[in-house]
């Protein structure tokens, strides 16, 4: 079936087809060749993803991002390093570079990006985390203090966690926080997945691609700043030898198509997730126009044509 659709946003992408956006080495037109590639799957806005690093990495990666001007870049998603330091919740992060969170030093983050960070994630029990977030633990004194979104719910926590209360329950009930969620069958079981848009609601999920180099490529080693990664020949990224997941290779058309699979949702339901409501997330309208084709009965979504300019009105 043939469709037109409103053009995709990610507000987690640290990577594409070969270029790490978090590697101090890349080029400005390395990171703009990655966002042209990215394109083609239907993203036309998005937030580049810089993780748990030195402040001088962060500040020369994301000036490098910013020197593209690409029309795609919306600004930046700064993922750590106020992050809990303990192995499970820290996922990949290196912890070398996990820390409390302080203004101070979020302010010369944000300075060297120019003021172009619009998404903070962080641990909200470190030290500093809940003064911050005032300016700019419970789940509901987060909240409280400004949080508005609970990134890639179900990853970045403990393994294993007490039956109830918990994290995951708490967040799930806290109707003031949107989640977002990688859909790629590696970061969430499928059950999971439903449970979670039936608690949340589909209006308040956000399909997010957490998309390393790795995306678009063929099964083998790469890297996410200063990590190794591999990706294997089913799709899953991890640290080598080990089974932590380390972001992912996927595309937001095959988060869609996983979503209506997943948790049962039909297209015309999905299709916001990745789009409407991550732009509206930001303040934002969605950019573009995209024409897809959907095969329904192999739960396949193809990208056939974007459009960058186009109106961004619905028409499925």
């Amino acid at each position: 079936m043939r469709l037109q659709a409103s053009g995709f946003f990610d507000l987690q992408v640290n990577g594409f087809a070969g270029v790490d956006f978090n590697d101090p080495a890349t080029t400005p037109e390395a990171v703009a060749r990655a966002l042209d590639a990215q394109e083609l799957t239907g993203v036309t806005r998005c937030l580049p993803t810089l993780i748990t690093s030195s402040l001088e990495d962060f500040a020369r990666c994301a000036r490098t991002v910013l020197a593209t001007g690409h029309a795609a870049v919306a600004g930046l998603h700064m993922e750590g390093p106020y992050l809990a330091p303990e192995d499970g919740p820290r996922g990949a992060h290196p912890r070398d570079h996990a820390r409390t969170a302080s203004f101070d030093d979020f302010s010369k983050r944000q300075e060297a990006a120019d003021g172009r960070i619009r998404l903070v994630t962080l641990a909200p029990e470190v030290p500093g985390a809940l003064p911050l977030i005032e300016r700019t633990a419970r789940i509901a004194d987060a909240v409280s203090a400004g949080a508005t979104l609970s990134t890639h719910l179900g990853n970045g926590c403990a393994t294993t966690l007490a039956r109830h209360p918990n994290l995951l329950w708490a967040q799930l009930a806290e109707d003031r926080l949107r989640a977002s969620l990688i859909v790629d069958g590696h970061h969430l079981p499928p059950e999971t997945v439903k449970v979670m848009v039936r608690a949340k609601t589909p209006g308040r999920c956000l399909l997010v691609t957490d998309a390393t180099m790795c995306a678009g490529c063929a099964p083998g080693r790469y890297h996410l700043g200063a990590l190794e990664v591999e990706l294997s020949p089913e799709g899953r990224v991890q640290s080598p030898g080990a089974a932590t997941l380390a972001g992912s290779a996927l595309t937001l058309p095959q988060a869609v198509a996983n979503m209506c699979r997943f948790a049962g949702l039909s297209l015309a339901e999905a299709l916001p997730l990745a789009a409407e409501q991550p732009a509206a997330y930001l303040g934002e309208a969605p950019r573009g126009r995209l024409e897809l084709e959907w095969d329904e009965a192999r739960g396949s979504l193809r990208v056939e044509r974007v459009n960058r300019g186009a109106s961004p009105a619905p028409d499925r």
